[in-house]
């Protein structure tokens, strides 16, 4: 009896086979549409990222984003706030250190204030000062 079952089996798999074969037939091409969908998608993004990075640059040269504040440049404002680095990060020694690469605590504090406020509300200068973080 366990040769009948054997053969019963085997012509059903044999029926079955044409159905799974269309089955899996179905999927790949499922699989290669979403794929396509997929990479249609990325490069959509990929484009409108170069797009507002371009924008943003041009942005920022354009509305004087990038200039002095109370005459301290963003080079110099990266160079003072990276100094604390070594000190813990201790906000309390940041006038000290911009008093001696000659900036007054008045400066000091106008260009703090608008270095964070410029930084935190426009991505052309965070990536600005981060390039300059980087490699003072």
């Amino acid at each position: 009896m366990g040769l009948f079952k054997q053969v019963k089996d085997m012509k059903d798999m044999v029926a079955a086979a044409p159905v799974m074969v269309e089955q899996s037939q179905q999927m790949a091409a499922n699989a290669q549409v979403m794929q396509a969908q997929m990479m249609a998608q990325q490069q959509a993004a990929m484009a409108q990222t170069a797009a507002a990075q371009q924008a943003g640059t041009a942005g920022a040269a354009v509305s004087g984003s990038l200039d002095p504040i109370a005459g301290v440049s963003l080079e110099l404002y990266a160079q003072i706030v990276k100094a604390i680095a070594p000190l813990n990060y201790d906000q309390s020694t940041l006038p000290g250190i911009a008093a001696s690469r000659g900036v007054d605590s008045t400066s000091w504090q106008q260009a703090h204030d608008g270095w964070n406020a410029r930084i935190q509300g426009e991505p052309p200068v965070a990536k600005a000062f981060s390039d300059i973080y980087a490699r003072v």
